[in-house]
């Protein structure tokens, strides 16, 4: 049997096809787009008609790479990007662009939520999450407030995953998970809180499609699609889920103690609970997995943007950048580089900025500058697991993906900072491997070959040995102590007004 898994960015769009019997990824195609030119500062949007021409395209391309095999593929699963809107008028067409999870204009909404349920506190005690701007409650506020018109003619409220499995099957429905990043899930009982729905517009209540198990069938391919991709009777889309929860899937993140950890242009940090993790501070999100389980999740903005601005600085390719990341000890000789370069999320710094701190002749090096930055945004997602920690999370190990990942060194870095087992994996299509082991899950439980999401997991999900690194013992210890540090001079900062 082949499924299809369908990985739905906002700079592309990536299709695979996984072999059950083999677990090989045996075609891939990806299609690139940009947001939409020409907007105001903070608005970042894209058409939903853009996402679903990708999908057409590139599962179309991996169906001619599959030739005659095309007749064995039995599903389809989709993941797409967290928290973005997409609002349709009475003929299921788009009313207007999406607003993406990076948009930041709805700080004003944000501001009206918080203010009508006693704060981000209050909110957190309510449904589990404080607002941010990029959740999918405000977006839907501020559409309310900016354009009324618009508004007016919204019947349907979907999310971008829910789109995508819309144009492939007709079916309106929403999971768990990604429903959770919206802001209006209570993540405890895992229902919408009508309080919240009332203070945007009762009429809401009736354009949030039905909400159900992640684990459940989203519905059947459609026909018109079905006999243009010449695939056979009775396809099924799996429920789906955002780009994390399919993630954390496409890395076997199922069972509670393996933590997943992301180095890309921003990080993150996620791992699976049995329970719903609620953060009283707010700074470790609590979102439902799409395993119908719950995922904590700590996000940072800036991971490769640094070391990317280092390389740029001083004219690297990636092979040198790693020579001299190794040229350089750990803990860069005192040097510390805090890395808010973008601003930052946890910790709660909007307004940030980068600090190198710690500078003397002996440390002045590009040497010691790469290594300060590789350290100081690793530094950085270790202080979210130590809220993971003090939540009653305790990895045993971490499964790093994302572009930085590839860097030997950062690996055995990441190792000492958070103290356990680091390891990649064996392919980088984390989030399409996810979606299309949820929809093998969807289609052998519904033929009565009952299985569990770890055991699929555990055949599908291949574990790159030869990149797993033990922590050292010392090294540790001076990072808990530069972890400290560095929070130290975080807050010092912030509270004079620097930062």
């Amino acid at each position: 049997m082949l499924f299809i898994g369908i990985d739905s960015g906002t700079q592309s769009t990536k299709t695979v096809v996984l072999d059950m019997e083999t677990g090989a990824i045996i075609a891939h195609a990806s299609e690139k787009y940009d947001v939409i030119d020409g907007l105001p500062a903070g608005h970042m949007e894209q058409h939903p008609d853009t996402w679903a021409a990708a999908v057409d395209a590139t599962v179309a391309s991996c169906l001619v790479q599959i030739g005659a095999r095309k007749s064995e593929v039995r599903g389809i699963g989709v993941s797409g990007q967290q928290h973005g809107l997409v609002v349709l008028d009475a003929n299921d067409q788009p009313v207007r662009a999406a607003k993406l999870w990076c948009d930041t204009s709805t700080a004003a909404e944000c501001e009206a939520l918080a203010g009508a349920f006693g704060g981000a506190s209050g909110l957190i005690a309510k449904a589990g999450n404080a607002v941010p701007p990029g959740f999918t409650a405000p977006k839907i506020l501020w559409l309310k407030n900016h354009e009324p018109d618009n508004f007016a003619k919204v019947q349907s409220v979907l999310l971008p995953h829910d789109y995508l499995n819309f144009h492939l099957t007709g079916v309106k429905r929403m999971e768990y998970g990604d429903a959770s990043g919206t802001g209006l899930l209570n993540i405890r009982t895992r229902t919408w809180d009508r309080d919240l729905i009332d203070f945007i517009n009762p009429r809401l209540h009736d354009m949030l499609p039905p909400l159900g198990s992640s684990l459940a069938r989203h519905g059947e391919l459609r026909e018109e699609l079905r006999q243009r991709w010449g695939l056979p009777a009775g396809i099924i889309v799996s429920a789906g889920g955002g780009d994390n929860m399919m993630g954390a899937i496409g890395t076997g993140n199922v069972t509670p103690g393996v933590v997943t950890v992301s180095l890309g242009t921003s990080g993150t940090l996620f791992a699976c609970s049995d329970k719903p993790v609620i953060d009283p501070k707010g700074e470790v999100a609590a979102f439902c997995d799409s395993t119908d389980q719950w995922m904590p999740l700590v996000c940072t903005m800036n991971v490769t943007v640094l070391t990317e601005q280092v390389r740029e600085i001083f004219g690297w390719e990636i092979p040198k950048l790693e020579q001299h990341l190794n040229a350089a000890p750990a803990g860069a000789d005192g040097l510390a580089f805090l890395p808010y370069l973008n601003g930052e999320r946890t910790p709660n710094l909007p307004n940030g900025t980068g600090v190198l701190y710690g500078l003397r002749t002996s440390n002045m090096t590009p040497a010691h500058i790469a290594r300060a930055a590789v350290e100081g945004v690793t530094i950085g997602l270790a202080y979210g697991l130590t809220r993971f920690q003090e939540l009653g999370l305790n990895p045993s190990e971490i499964r790093l993906t994302g572009g930085g990942s590839r860097s030997a060194a950062w690996r055995q870095t990441v190792a000492d900072v958070f103290g356990v087992p680091v390891v990649t994996l064996s392919t980088a299509e984390g989030a399409g491997l996810g979606a299309a082991i949820q929809a093998a899950y969807v289609a052998m439980n519904e033929s009565g070959k009952t299985t569990s999401m770890t055991e699929l997991c555990a055949k599908l999900v291949t574990l790159d040995e030869s990149t797993r690194v033990q922590p050292s013992a010392a090294n540790h210890t001076l990072y808990a102590a530069q972890l400290e540090r560095q929070m130290n001079l975080t807050r010092a900062l912030q509270s004079g007004g620097w930062l």
